[in-house]
């Protein structure tokens, strides 16, 4: 680690190297994020480095008592021949709560970035299933200069057509996003095997220098078992051991 700056409600762990990675965990240390908090995160990865960026907790969002949404703005980027995986626990979003993300990725010409999100319906065992206000996503993925992916969404349960497309299939679904930037074939074989029961998955390529792997699961059991066996695949596909996390 060459250079940090944080402060509350961020603080960096104790970084550690497995596989030849930096890993770095972000907690948030407090009992959430609540309406009007903005946090900001950037993570710049230079020539050569190798960088996991994750979370040991889940990101709870708790309901909004003025109306005002909680903003997360992340930025990384990823200079070339380095490679950054962001993977954090999973958002849950509180009965009433107003949340807004905006992520951008940005990578080099030969970096490689493999970028996770998960989000779960709510707090499924207090029987608060898809009771938040308003979630609105805003995500941008460049390679070098130019504009890979755009994905703008917002779900809101009082307008249940906005939920349509992940209620359909399970009535508690979580979701599961990941952008893979790379050179590397896709392994279809390997990644189509790991849809079955409770998981709806499919993948994409991107317009130019990676893909695009979505999923719906059941539950956040099934969410986790899925997202854990394909971290392994890319990982294997770009014939690297995938760091371990260091947590338990």
């Amino acid at each position: 680690m060459r250079e940090q700056s944080f402060r509350a409600p961020f603080h960096l762990s104790k970084p550690h190297e497995d596989a030849g990675a930096l890993v770095v965990n972000v907690v948030n240390p407090t009992a959430g994020i609540f309406d009007g908090d903005e946090l900001e995160l950037e993570a710049k990865v230079e020539p050569g480095a190798r960088l996991v960026l994750t979370s040991p907790s889940a990101n709870r969002i708790y309901q909004s008592r003025t109306g005002r949404a909680a903003l997360v703005r992340q930025t990384v980027r990823a200079a070339a021949g380095s490679f950054v995986e962001f993977l954090p626990e999973p958002l849950i979003p509180h009965a009433g709560s107003v949340y807004e993300q905006h992520t951008e990725l940005v990578t080099a010409a030969g970096a490689e970035m493999l970028f996770f999100e998960w989000l779960s319906p709510g707090r499924v065992a207090g029987g608060e299933v898809f009771q938040y206000a308003r979630l609105h996503w805003r995500t941008d993925v460049r390679v070098g200069e130019r504009l890979v992916a755009r994905e703008r969404y917002t779900l809101e349960p009082s307008r249940p057509e906005t939920l349509t497309a992940i209620t359909q299939r399970f009535p508690q679904a979580n979701y599961l996003g990941c952008f893979w930037i790379t050179d590397q074939a896709f392994p279809v074989d390997a990644v189509e095997v790991l849809g079955g029961e409770g998981i709806y998955l499919g993948w994409s390529a991107l317009t130019s220098g990676g893909w695009t792997i979505k999923a719906l699961t059941a539950d956040a059991l099934t969410t986790r078992k899925l997202l854990s066996r394909l971290r392994e695949v890319l990982y294997a596909a770009m014939n690297r051991q995938p760091p371990r996390l260091g947590r338990f």
